[in-house]
């Protein structure tokens, strides 16, 4: 009887996975299919949703949208104009990418310093600066925007990369998770290898490094989707349309650009998948961290 209730379980508990997995992988499913629509079909099955009246305002949906899977005839026309007859959709997507990779890399060495400093040295007035850091990473974005753009106007950063990279390289977010998991690491193997002879340059690097590969890469893989989908911070600090991200392109979807927009969405998500796909395995063990020490 116990057996059969428990495999009632696992087949009810699979159904209920299979169930919100497919709520998360339809709309990129979705999407992906429907840029190899031609733009016909696509106004055609979604246009009505865009029209607007004469007087600019939205018209009510009185028709049943249709939505598609299967496009009735493959077409490439929408992927053409984008990588080669429209040069503006590469510009922005080499624009998020120029904002984005040096915001990972350097976020992640601040956060190592910073966190060796956190876990090694512990101290009242440490421990303060950590709690404020605790603060500023449960503020959301929004709330310390404003305050952003103001000490980027005293310098004179404004419309330039450096108003996005230096709020983003100096974020509290992986200085509080690298800080605990790095404070997980035994005190013994640190301690071992200081009689060893090791400085603490030596084991920052060779000691602590090795046993956060794990925490670097999920939280590395966490910062990159992050900025990757920022919004806000490009449209209140970079003023000139030709230094916004992909992103924000997305964000004004049009009447006139429906099938550029899923072959431009399609684009602008394959290299969160690609980076998930490769560190999905980094990325649980960051979260599933059992010690110092693998068994």
């Amino acid at each position: 009887m116990k057996k059969k209730k428990r495999k009632m379980g696992i087949i009810l508990l699979t159904a209920v996975l299979i169930f919100f997995t497919a709520l998360f992988v339809i709309p990129i499913v979705f999407t992906m299919c429907n840029s190899f629509m031609g733009s016909t079909e696509i106004t055609a099955n979604y246009g009505m949703i865009f029209d607007t009246t004469d007087s600019g305002a939205k018209k009510f949906v009185s028709d049943t949208v249709n939505l598609k899977f299967i496009p009735d005839r493959v077409s490439f026309s929408q992927y053409i104009t984008v990588l080669l007859k429209s040069p503006d959709y590469l510009l922005k997507f080499w624009n998020s990418v120029i904002l984005v990779v040096p915001i990972v890399i350097f976020q992640l060495v601040v956060a190592c310093f910073a966190a060796y400093g956190f876990t090694r040295y512990r101290g009242k007035l440490r421990e303060i600066i950590f709690f404020a850091y605790i603060i500023l990473m449960l503020m959301p974005y929004q709330v310390t925007l404003v305050p952003n753009f103001l000490v980027s106007k005293w310098l004179h950063l404004l419309d330039t990369n450096w108003a996005i990279w230096l709020p983003g390289i100096f974020s509290p977010y992986a200085v509080f998770l690298i800080t605990k998991y790095m404070r997980r690491i035994p005190t013994s193997i640190l301690e071992a290898a200081k009689i060893d002879g090791a400085g603490e340059r030596q084991i920052f690097m060779h000691v602590c490094m090795p046993l956060c590969k794990g925490a670097l890469c999920s939280v590395a893989i966490l910062i990159f989707i992050d900025f990757w989908n920022m919004v806000e911070q490009p449209l209140i600090m970079l003023t000139d349309e030709q230094m916004h991200p992909l992103s924000v392109f997305l964000s004004k979807i049009n009447s006139g650009e429906i099938g550029l927009a899923f072959a431009v969405a399609t684009i602008y998500m394959v290299p969160t998948l690609l980076v998930f796909l490769y560190g999905e395995e980094y990325l649980v063990e960051g979260i599933t961290y059992q010690g110092g020490l693998k068994g």
